[in-house]
């Protein structure tokens, strides 16, 4: 089971957004990468097209690998380890490991 899941918040460990807080846009278990809102950004320049007549240096988010980040607890205000509890109906539920809160 992928700890980070879309709308989590999570909190970076490691690269050059370290220490900076997001929102997971969208998971990409395939690759174990998550695209994360306002984190990893980059440049890209596009040639001006029919569909975009706006050409030039475009700033957006790429990926960051799921090793990077880890999620944010909010009554610890900190990054959390992530255990999993089996529920009584089966489901699962994710927890922190420093303050037993349900994230």
């Amino acid at each position: 089971m992928n700890k980070v899941k879309k709308n989590d918040t999570v909190y970076v460990l490691a690269g050059r957004d370290k220490g900076k807080t997001g929102r997971v846009f969208m998971v990409f278990p395939e690759k174990d990468r998550a695209l994360v809102e306002g984190i990893n950004y980059v440049k890209r320049h596009t040639r001006k097209t029919q569909a975009d007549q706006q050409g030039g240096i475009i700033q957006k988010e790429s990926p960051i690998h799921i090793s990077n980040v880890a999620l944010f607890c909010k009554t610890c205000k900190k990054p959390a380890s992530v255990g999993i509890n089996i529920l009584a109906d089966g489901t699962k539920s994710r927890y922190c490991k420093r303050c037993s809160e349900a994230i």
